[in-house]
């Protein structure tokens, strides 16, 4: 049976469509709003997402920076407590295992934010590649997690937050800020392509910091998201997602995730085998051209040679048009590129273009 988040009781309230997502029962969109309109609050105003089915996992103790120097492919040797980084975990192979954000603390404290589906499999290979004197704690069942997101994310915020404890900038934290009085700690992150924050908080304070947003957020109109809005939205931010973008059989390298793999640190797992790696298909950005929409694991052709496959996709809603994802042979990547998409046994004409497909 799926598991359910602190706001599971808040979602069918809402007339949220409950779907299976990552072992939790989660609102795919709300029956009053719909996908698109759950997008375009985003876009245009302040959406709200339950996000706490996504895992967190504590590194902590004298040998903390050492283990996450090894287990993941960003640097954090310099990083400040406060800051936030990308970063892949990789098998020997180099495929990934995972991506997540880590968390400073201290230099003895990190805490990982892992993929929902993906968070047994990530603490038992981060508990069995750790050494010295650390330890990880899977403590997914005790936080719950709100994304807040879109232009109006701050000023709804701000009713609620004094602003001397908001995070600096993009990709830092405050912990234990004063919410109402509760604690929680406030991270200016997310997963859409705007500006927005995401508010950590005890399992048993979500329900309760649910609704104080949705009261602050009312003169703009702040709209419950579901998965669905939370697909296209990263998808025009050309955000890649694990099990479309990437897996374990995928390296890093070939989806433009060279950023958060730093080749020249000291050893990582992973680290030889993308050193010895050939790249020959890499991650492109489409725009359909021709008159459908091309999901993920649609064959991409150049004339009679099959190419790659997509590996998402779907129509655009602040766009106005179709996207997608593909894994394809580098030498037809380059942007500008015409190629077809087989969608049950039709051609769709699509083109190469650059990603992010919306930037704000």
């Amino acid at each position: 049976m799926d598991k359910k988040t602190p706001l599971y009781e808040t979602h069918v309230a809402l007339k949220g469509k409950m779907v299976p997502f990552g072992g939790y029962s989660l609102p795919v969109q709300y029956a009053d709003a719909g996908l698109v309109k759950e997008h375009m609050a985003v876009r245009e105003s302040v959406g709200l997402f339950d996000v706490s089915h996504m895992g967190e996992i504590f590194i902590q103790g004298s040998d903390a920076l050492k283990n996450v120097q090894n287990i993941f492919t960003n640097d954090f040797e310099k990083m400040k407590a406060g800051q936030i980084r990308y970063t892949v975990m990789c098998n020997e192979s180099g495929g990934i295992i995972d991506d997540l954000i880590l968390y400073k603390y201290n230099d003895e404290k990190f805490m990982g934010v892992v993929n929902a589906s993906n968070k047994e499999k990530d603490f038992e290979w981060i508990k069995n590649h750790l050494t010295g004197d650390v330890e990880a704690v899977d403590s997914s069942d005790d936080i719950g997690l709100i994304a807040i997101q879109g232009p109006n994310a701050r000023a709804t915020l701000e009713k609620l937050v004094e602003k001397a404890d908001f995070p600096e900038k993009y990709y830092t934290f405050k912990e234990q800020v004063d919410f109402k009085g509760m604690k929680v700690d406030l991270s200016e992150t997310g997963y859409t392509g705007e500006e927005g924050f995401e508010v950590y908080t005890k399992a048993e304070d979500v329900e309760k910091i649910w609704h104080l947003l949705i009261e602050a957020g009312e003169e703009f109109n702040i709209q419950p998201c579901g998965l669905g809005a939370r697909d296209t939205l990263r998808l025009e931010a050309g955000m890649p997602l694990y099990g479309h973008e990437m897996s374990e059989t995928i390296n890093p390298l070939q989806v433009g995730l060279q950023f958060a793999v730093k080749m020249k640190k000291d050893g990582f797992i992973g680290k030889e085998a993308l050193e010895k790696a050939s790249i020959d298909q890499v991650r492109v950005g489409l725009k359909i051209t021709g008159k459908g929409i091309v999901r993920e694991e649609v064959p991409i052709f150049v004339e009679d040679n099959q190419i790659g496959m997509s590996t998402s996709g779907t129509h655009a809603p602040f766009l106005g048009y179709a996207i997608a994802m593909a894994l394809i042979d580098k030498d037809y990547a380059e942007v500008g590129q015409v190629v077809e998409a087989e969608v049950r046994g039709r051609r769709v004409q699509a083109e190469v273009i650059p990603m992010p497909f919306y930037k704000k």
